[in-house]
């Protein structure tokens, strides 16, 4: 074991000390020892639980032979930081998060590891760290949260977001809009649709990460408790039979978490985190793969916001692995993939039935032959773009439009709500990509005030950053090259023809080659005035399209 490095010996006395110091007994000092890394914390809903989760993975590690010790990791609530300058730090955790799992796992010798993730850039920050240190490891998850009602239908975070679109646009009163606020999100855990948080704890299931239900089984369950205890177990079983991340996560790993995401309708944010994460198991997912799956890989849910069911009901129907095992009727998934149950994704799946065809469409009958997810290139996006598919109405599935052009968030917010933005536009929010923003951040509430205000169907919106998981509509993120790096993207002008064709992947600006070549030549990008970590983030982070990824 690792720690015996630290624990074993007259030399490493003073280490035994330290031990003592915490009222550890020899007994403890002589087992496994288990890094529990927490996320939690007061402010974050889909986090206020981890308190419980983390006291029954402790007691799940010590009936199992294990010596369980705590350490924090932190998360930033997307939906509190969206629309200011706080989402600038949502993205930018991702690695903050990875570094300092790291270094707390190196510097004190832990023989495994639990995650214990929930909201939002977390779940993938403490899977870029387990397949860095490559020691035994699972995840559990805080959980996902209940939906709220309102007028007799069930609504998650997304709802409130079109509410507020929808009051400005005087289509509902500020009595409802009070309601939609006090409903919404009835209980703690990660908001209750298919948004980033709920889309990244799924594919830790099917990476074969953590254990059935990790994605879908809601906070405030008991059963989740039980989860807990069985991963706090579990863990000192991947201790003994030296399984260890990069054994779990290999590229046929990844492959089913592209095929499961394409099924599933997962978020757009998916296709930062996967490349990430795979990079740090060495492995290198070029986009252009997802296209190839999404071509062969039905879609088979519509959660929110796509469509009006929620995590709750897809974990009633047999959860991620009813899912899998769909996919397995047609040979899309790698089934002989080890887990971190032992066995391998075909023995996990087995008997695990779908048991409502209206939350899990059966393969036969998917919602559409292709995945949830599309890959966009074209000039103005020559190292591609990503659209939710499975989140678009079908009359935007092909659509031009005349450009609106704005330079961030902000500016892009303030023209919605004062009605400049009309049937036929395309929004272009522009800087505000990795570098740019610098944080790629989220743009919810544009995307939602277009969508409350009845424009969903007549207006597309194209951005450097990216989406909220709670987004829909034709909103297409991830333009790359972004403007701060020079892309196409920094020369659209107000008018310009923007011609979007999702079905056959491609995004156009509608100008004359010999007018781009005109304008590229007299580009300069904008530059912002940055300190502190931002400042180092834009110096060190890629492309969006590589997964934002520092030090790449």
């Amino acid at each position: 074991m690792v720690s015996d490095n630290l624990k074993n010996g007259t030399n490493n006395a003073p280490h035994r000390a330290l031990y003592h110091a915490l009222g550890m007994t020899n007994e403890e000092i002589s087992r496994p020892i288990v890094g529990i890394v927490s996320s939690y914390n007061e402010i974050v809903p889909g986090h206020m639980n981890i308190d419980k989760i983390v006291e029954a993975v402790k007691l799940g590690v010590a009936m199992a032979g294990g010596t369980p010790r705590v350490f924090p990791a932190i998360a930033v609530c997307d939906g509190i930081a969206m629309g200011h300058k706080g989402m600038k730090y949502s993205l930018v955790t991702r690695d903050l998060i990875a570094d300092s799992t790291e270094a707390m796992t190196l510097a004190h010798g832990f023989d495994a590891l639990v995650m214990i993730p929930n909201c939002d850039k977390n779940v993938p920050g403490l899977l870029m760290a387990a397949a860095r240190l490559n020691i035994p490891t699972i995840f559990v998850s805080g959980g996902p949260m209940l939906a709220g009602h309102v007028d007799g239908h069930k609504t998650s975070f997304s709802s409130i977001s079109e509410a507020v679109g929808e009051y400005n646009a005087g289509k509902i009163t500020l009595e409802k809009l009070e309601e939609y606020e006090r409903k919404t999100c009835p209980t703690c855990g990660s908001c209750s649709g298919m948004y980033t948080a709920n889309s990244m704890n799924c594919l830790t299931e099917v990476l074969g990460m953590g254990l059935k239900g990790n994605g879908t089984i809601p906070a405030v369950y008991s059963e989740r408790i039980e989860l807990a205890k069985h991963a706090g177990m579990q863990v000192m079983e991947l201790i003994k039979k030296d399984i260890r991340p990069r054994d779990i996560m290999t590229e046929k790993a990844f492959m089913n978490a592209l095929t499961v995401d394409m099924a599933l309708g997962c978020s757009t944010n998916s296709m930062l985190h996967l490349p990430a994460i795979a990079h740090e198991c060495g492995i290198d997912i070029n986009l252009d793969i997802a296209n190839d799956i999404s071509s062969k890989t039905p879609n088979l849910c519509h959660l929110a916001p796509a469509g009006r069911t929620y995590i709750e009901e897809l974990n009633e129907a047999g959860g991620v692995y009813a899912v899998m095992n769909e996919l397995a009727k047609k040979d899309l998934l790698n089934l002989d993939v080890m887990t971190c149950t032992g066995k391998t994704v075909g023995e996990n799946i087995e008997g695990c039935i779908n048991t409502n065809p209206e939350v899990i469409r059966p393969i036969e009958n998917p919602y559409s032959q292709t995945g949830g997810i599309a890959v966009l290139r074209g000039n103005l996006a020559p190292d591609r773009c990503v659209v939710k598919r499975s989140a678009v109405a079908p009359e935007m599935l092909v659509f031009k439009g005349t450009a609106k052009v704005y330079d961030c968030e902000e500016d892009a917010q303030k023209a919605i709500n004062g009605g400049e933005i009309k049937a036929g536009n395309v929004v272009v929010i522009r800087y505000e990509g990795p570098k740019g923003g610098p944080g790629m951040r989220e743009m919810l509430n544009p995307t939602s005030a277009i969508m409350g205000m009845g424009l969903g169907s007549s207006v597309a919106l194209i951005t450097d950053g990216r989406f909220s998981g709670a987004t829909r509509g034709a909103c297409i993120g991830h333009v790359s090259p972004e403007a701060a790096s020079g892309g196409v993207i920094g020369i659209v002008q107000d008018g310009d023809v923007i011609s979007i064709d999702i079905p056959n992947n491609t995004i156009t600006l509608e100008v004359p080659q010999e007018e781009i070549d005109r304008r590229m030549k007299d580009f300069v990008p904008k530059t912002k005035e940055l300190s502190g970590y931002l400042k180092r983030y834009a110096q060190l982070v890629s492309s969006g399209s590589t997964g934002a990824i520092v030090n790449k």
